[in-house]
């Protein structure tokens, strides 16, 4: 199954940290961040998975929930729960999955579906391409999808950026420009007349090119 922006994400019933969820009944009507990781007790992973325990509040404060996945069972997941904590000094409170028949990681495109077996006996680089984030809307659409290579760790400031960006950029008229941050200025939907602009920027903007409007971050 091919993914792509704007389709409604894949629902599935899972083990996980937590019990049993059902994927879009957990999500509710919050935003969602799935990420995954090719294996437990792997060492960029477990950054990775410390990095979201800090940062898990300034996600609630966006309304977005945290899950991760492994193919890893939950009971390893468990275990490695504690080794995050005691490295990393932040304890994992959201949920993790554990995928070990490959359903999940299949159903989101990051292996094969003609891909046989279970996790047992799989290694990190058999499940490199686990390695994954998607955000998903409160409509259930995927509105992000990045893969990473084992060896690079990713940076979440950075999906709390796009984040910030795309509930912004869904309650105004509005596109954010390269570089972005919480505050900066933005750019005006080229969907947006200029009569329509006048009403919804009665403070006006700076036209850089017709195409190209640039107006103080509405909201602030």
């Amino acid at each position: 199954m091919s993914l792509r922006i704007n389709e409604t994400v894949p629902d599935f019933k899972a083990e996980t940290t937590h019990g049993v969820i059902h994927f879009h009944e957990w999500l509710g009507d919050s935003w969602g961040i799935l990420f995954s990781h090719p294996k437990d007790f792997t060492p960029v992973c477990t950054t990775e998975l410390g990095s979201m325990a800090k940062l898990e509040p300034e996600f609630t404060k966006r309304n977005c929930k945290i899950i991760g996945l492994s193919v890893d069972p939950v009971e390893s997941h468990l275990k490695w729960e504690r080794d995050i904590e005691e490295t990393q000094g932040y304890p994992v409170k959201y949920p993790m999955i554990g995928d070990t028949d490959l359903t999940v990681a299949k159903l989101f495109d990051m292996l094969p579906a003609s891909e046989s077996g279970t996790s047992e006996g799989r290694t990190a680089v058999t499940n490199q391409t686990v390695r994954s984030v998607f955000i998903i809307g409160p409509d259930k659409k995927i509105k992000l999808m990045l893969t990473y290579p084992m060896t690079t760790g990713r940076n979440f400031y950075e999906i709390l950026r796009v984040i910030d960006s795309m509930q912004l950029t869904s309650h105004y008229k509005v596109a954010t420009p390269a570089n972005w941050n919480e505050g900066d200025d933005v750019i005006i939907a080229t969907s947006v007349s200029d009569e329509e602009a006048r009403e919804k920027f009665p403070e006006g903007w700076k036209t850089v090119k017709p195409y190209l409007r640039i107006v103080p971050q509405p909201g602030k």
